[in-house]
Order: structure tokens, then C-alpha cells, then sequence
């Protein structure tokens, strides 16, 4: 339909010397086409760009919606099903893989809206910012594409020489992020300031301060910092933590006390602490002297010249000695020291009892005899016991008589030697009793 509608605008273009009556007639040929032809639908996947004209000094957010993506991917295969496609965006500046540097996207998971956030300054006035916003959608694989065209405009009360940041730590980027949220609280700040104008200057993620990831418990939050200005004197409220009694008790990790600060506690929990009031009318500019930049382009200094190929020779004997003949040289004598000292130096067997006392090479001696016949002893225990050490029968009683070793001793506890003495407590052998008793 549009193919065709183009090229019977080219026949009025083509012919503009035959007068209004051809033209009259081609856009009558024009409508008959049009309502004859059928109808063809052709699905895009790209969408055109969209301008949008924050200014300077202002905080700028734009949301990216999951439902403006969702018509460009296939739906579902069964009819009435609810299309929750997990869809995740990647954005970067046209012609670079990042973003500018005041500009900050999040996006928490792939069911979730993606933003766009961030302040931009004067240096960005006038030039329009492209920015490439591709969806990606992980059920079909497929993505869809289109550009943001961010045009800075500048602004009078820009900026605005009061400037107050607060450290919200029951909130997240995200949900700061949201236009009833931040409208709510803007206008407790309102209440507590009361300036003529108002306005978010910058909004960060505690994370991008260095803070930490929060515990998944008791609904922990990461905390935001928000910034805001105005156009009059802070209040005597928002002044309240400059005191030196509560900078002791943010010294000693307590909380001040703040009289307007039931004004936030409602929604907002306010981190006094950390607050941070700035009059820039008082700031002295601080001027880096950058050096000139040049094009890029090295000076011409002529051709090159390789050096000849008739090189000088080089003795390299120096060399040599310096980094492997002295080292050898000292590990030489090393050696030889450490030899002499562990071989030559021995006392020898001879000259070590020659040194010795004499009684005490007798007791060693004697006590080394005892230790090898013992020795030579507890060798011979497991050989078979002889006979007169069996069971027998008493002479006159008829009782069997253990004997001298039972069955059940154990080896290790017998003495390697039997006195008479212990032969004859062990073994009492009864008397013959006389007749005449």
C-alpha cells in the first residue's frame, strides 16, 4: 500500500508540465488504487526516533517500557495466553559501546521496566545526544531496536546556587526513580525549605559511593542519595545538623536530633548524618590547566633511517665473567669450605675414647653385653617348653599338679631366668604323713 502510494506521488513529481489536469487525474487514479487494493500489513522492527528535551541542571529520567517493546516480538502460541516476556535492554551512544558519563541506566530484572536517569550540565547544551536502545527478549531470542535522541536545553536559574543532598537509606535507586516518590519528596523538602523553586538536581545509587550490598533480610534496602536545590538560604531545620551537639552524636554513630525530621519519617528515612549542604556562591572555582590539545598527527621529521648493516663487533668475554665465571668461582669455595668442614673435620671412634674415662667406658660396655644377651634371650622364648614343665599327677594324692608354665601365661610377662628360689613357691609338693598319726 505505501509502495504503491509512493509511486503515483513520483508521477505527479515527474510531470509537472502537463497542468493540473493530469494532476487532478493522477490523484484520482490515486484513490481508486487505494480502495481497490488490499490491505497488507507489514510489522516493523524498528521504531522511529524519539526526541525528548530535558534541561541542564535538571534531573532527567525516561522510563523504558516492557509493554512499547512487547508488539515488536511474536506472541505466545496459543491464543489468550498473557504475554510476560522476560525482556532486558542494553543501551550505549550511538557510535560508541557506552553511555555518556552523566547518564546512568538500572534495570533490576528482566520483568521489570529498565531507566534511563542522570543530570546533565551545561557543557551538553546544544548538542543532541543519540542513544541506541536495543530490547532483548529471551524467549524468542529476537530484538528489537530504536534511538533516543536526548536534546539538552539550557535554562535561566541554572544553576541553583543552594544545593542540599540527602542519604535516604530505606529506599532504592529505583523506586526513588518513580514520579510519585520523588514528588513526595520533593514536597516534604518543600515544607521544611519553603523555597520559591525546587528542583532534583541528581539522584545515585548508594552502591556507586562505594556502599555495600544490603543482607536479603528484613527487607534491607541499598539507599539512595538525592540531591536537590533552591533558590533561598537553607532552613533552620536543615541547619540543625551543623551543631556541635549532634556532630558528637554522629561522631559517636548515633542520631541527631533534627526537629523536622518527623516530617520524613513517614516515608522517608533520612540518614542526618551524612547530609550535605552546599552554597556554591561561596565555592571558589578551581581552574586545572589542561595542556593544549594537539591533532593527533605526529610532526613530520623526515624519513626514516635504519641503521647500516656494517655493525661494530662486540666482545663479550666481559660479560661473560661477570655473570657466570665469578659466580662459579664463589660457589667453588663455598663447596670447598662447606667440604673440609663436614668430612675433614671428623673426630673418629679412636680419638673419642681416648677422651673418655675409663669407668665410663666399662659401664658402657657392660651395659651393652646385658642389652645383646637379653636380646639373644627374647629370641628363644618361642621354642616348645619341655616336659617337666606338663601336667601331672601328684604321687600320693592323685590331683594333677599345674605346672611350672601354664598354657594361658603370656610370654612377654614370664622372666627370662627361674631361680631355684621361685621354683620352689611355686611347686610345694605334700608330705608323706607316718602311720603312727
Amino acid at each position: 500500500k505505501v509502495s504503491f502510494l509512493s509511486w503515483h506521488m513520483m508521477n505527479i513529481f515527474i510531470w509537472p508540465t502537463q497542468g493540473n489536469l493530469v494532476c487532478h487525474i493522477t490523484l484520482h487514479l490515486i484513490l481508486l488504487s487505494f480502495l481497490s487494493a488490499p490491505v497488507v500489513t507489514i510489522l516493523s522492527k524498528s521504531h522511529a526516533d524519539r526526541n525528548v528535551y530535558p534541561s541542564a541542571g535538571v534531573l532527567f529520567v525516561h522510563v523504558l517500557e516492557r509493554e512499547y517493546f512487547k508488539g515488536e516480538f511474536p506472541p505466545y502460541p496459543k491464543a489468550g495466553d498473557s504475554s510476560n516476556d522476560p525482556i532486558t535492554f542494553n543501551t550505549n551512544l550511538k557510535g560508541y559501546p557506552d553511555r555518556p558519563g552523566w547518564l546512568r541506566y538500572i534495570q533490576r530484572t528482566s520483568h521489570s521496566d529498565g531507566v534511563l536517569y542522570g543530570s546533565p550540565t551545561a557543557e551538553h547544551v546544544g548538542k543532541p545526544t543519540i542513544i541506541e536502545i536495543t530490547a532483548y527478549n529471551k524467549r524468542t531470542f529476537e530484538t528489537a531496536r530504536h534511538n533516543l535522541v536526548i536534546n539538552i536545553m539550557s535554562t535561566e536559574e541554572f544553576p541553583l546556587p543552594y544545593q542540599a543532598e540527602f542519604f535516604i537509606k530505606n529506599i532504592n535507586v529505583e523506586e526513588m526513580l518513580a514520579s510519585e516518590v520523588l514528588g513526595d519528596f520533593l514536597g516534604a523538602v518543600k515544607n521544611v525549605w519553603q523555597p520559591e523553586r525546587l528542583n532534583a538536581i541528581n539522584i545515585t545509587s548508594a552502591l556507586d559511593r562505594g556502599g555495600r550490598v544490603p543482607l536479603p533480610i528484613n527487607d534491607l534496602k541499598e539507599g539512595v542519595y538525592v540531591m536537590v536545590g533552591a533558590d533561598v538560604q537553607f532552613s533552620s531545620c536543615l541547619r540543625e545538623v551543623e551543631t556541635p551537639q549532634n556532630q558528637l552524636r554522629c561522631s559517636q554513630e548515633m542520631d541527631p536530633v533534627i526537629s523536622c525530621d518527623k516530617k520524613f519519617r513517614a516515608q522517608f528515612h533520612i540518614d542526618w548524618c551524612k547530609i550535605s549542604l552546599v552554597d556554591i556562591t561561596k565555592v571558589v572555582p578551581v581552574h586545572s590547566n589542561r595542556p593544549d590539545l594537539g591533532t593527533g598527527v605526529l610532526p613530520d621529521i623526515g624519513e626514516y633511517n635504519p641503521p647500516s648493516e656494517s655493525l661494530k663487533s662486540r666482545d663479550y668475554f666481559a660479560d661473560f665473567l661477570i655473570t657466570l665465571a665469578v659466580p662459579s668461582a664463589v660457589a667453588l669455595v663455598l663447596f670447598i669450605i662447606l667440604g673440609y668442614s663436614l668430612c675433614c673435620r671428623r673426630e673418629g671412634v679412636e680419638k673419642r675414647n681416648m677422651q673418655t674415662p675409663d669407668i665410663q667406658l666399662v659401664h658402657h660396655n657392660s651395659i651393652q653385653k646385658s642389652t645383646k644377651e637379653l636380646r639373644s634371650m627374647s629370641k628363644n622364648r618361642e621354642i616348645s617348653w619341655p616336659l617337666s614343665t606338663l601336667p601331672v599327677f601328684h604321687p600320693v594324692s592323685g590331683e594333677v599338679v599345674p605346672p611350672i608354665h601354664p598354657d594361658n601365661y603370656e610370654t612377654t610377662s614370664m622372666p627370662l631366668m627361674q631361680t631355684q628360689t621361685n621354683l620352689q613357691s611355686q611347686i610345694q609338693i605334700p608330705q608323706q604323713q607316718s602311720s603312727g598319726k
